[in-house]
């Protein structure tokens, strides 16, 4: 299989869709001509015209408005929010209308919506380019959420999200777009910043939605990772020596919860990472849905290892997040309690 980049994954399953549906749009703020801040649709207006991919004003809402009301009837639209950080204005749009629309017409309309937005930290972008707001579409019935942690599940998710006949957000971590991470700016390249190109197959394949991956076998502690604390929980299962089970859950909802019962059982310890804040986020529920179904297996507490509760911070981004010496220092302290 070739090797590519996260972006050209993306860039792949939307081309791909596209050649095969005549329903399947492409729009956002530099969408058309540009190819995307990211250049995530580099080419795509020059091959499907500008009818099928094209640029649309400063305005969230009004991109996700006008993708509901497409989807409703009958289009298949894939837009892309700049960057995470500046969904809220489209927020309404997503939860009032796009997430309930199946449910308010009793099955009349279903709204198959794709709303891809780049996110996470890891590029020096401050406060208001690398948040990780998954938690807000988690919380929300009638969505689905989706986090790749390599090109290949980017690709095969983002085609089944695409295929799906109601709306799924499709976050993708910027730090994971072009290959090895070169640490930016002053910071020294690390090892678990690197991240090499992942083969990815030719043409259409679908990675369903709601099945998780086991990226290492272990036996001694399980971690539920998504995104790009998956290399991080990696290098961090590598240095310690720790035999580790790590558990990259790809979609977050719908949660494939039978493969994270079956680790923690056979474990009996879980160690839950995730770069959003740690008040609230998505780690929380993990740790509830953990507790009820693994108690009687579980040998010491379950531990967290989250972003900061702070806003997020431009010159002390590379300690927001976790690295492999907090997770480590997790990994150890579990296994010894």
């Amino acid at each position: 299989m070739p090797r590519k980049t996260m972006i050209e994954a993306i860039r792949e399953a939307m081309d791909v869709m596209m050649s095969r549906d005549s329903d399947v749009v492409v729009f956002g703020e530099d969408v058309g001509y540009f190819g995307g801040v990211f250049r995530a649709t580099q080419g795509l207006q020059a091959k499907y015209g500008t009818s099928r991919c094209f640029d649309t004003p400063i305005s969230e809402l009004g991109i996700v408005g006008i993708a509901v009301g497409m989807a409703a009837y009958g289009l298949k639209p894939c837009v892309e929010i700049q960057f995470a950080d500046y969904m809220y204005p489209a927020y309404d749009q997503i939860v009032s209308e796009a997430a309930r629309l199946r449910y308010r017409s009793n099955g009349g309309f279903t709204c198959p919506l794709v709303v891809r937005m780049p996110t996470g930290g890891g590029i020096f972008g401050g406060q208001t380019h690398s948040q990780s707001p998954e938690a807000l579409f988690t919380h929300v019935c009638g969505i689905k959420t989706v986090v790749p942690s390599n090109p290949r599940d980017a690709k095969g998710l983002l085609i089944s999200a695409i295929e799906d006949p109601d709306p799924v957000i499709f976050l993708e971590p910027k730090r994971l777009y072009n290959g090895p991470f070169d640490g930016h700016h002053d910071r020294p390249v690390t090892p678990w910043s690197k991240h090499e190109l992942g083969e990815v197959d030719d043409g259409h394949f679908a990675i369903p939605l709601g099945s998780a991956a086991i990226r290492r076998q272990g036996s001694a502690v399980t971690i539920l990772a998504y995104g790009t604390m998956v290399h991080v929980a990696e290098t961090a299962a590598a240095e310690t020596g720790i035999d580790a089970e790590i558990i990259d859950l790809r979609t977050l909802l719908p949660l494939d919860l039978d493969t994270i019962e079956a680790s923690v059982k056979k474990t009996g310890r879980c160690v839950i990472v995730h770069e959003a804040t740690l008040t609230s986020g998505f780690g929380a529920e993990l740790c509830a849905l953990v507790q009820t179904r693994c108690f009687y297996h579980l040998e010491a507490p379950i531990v967290r290892v989250a972003g900061w509760d702070t806003p997020y911070p431009h010159a002390q981004e590379w300690d927001y997040f976790p690295g492999p010496a907090r997770i480590g220092r997790a990994l150890i302290e579990t296994v010894e309690a």
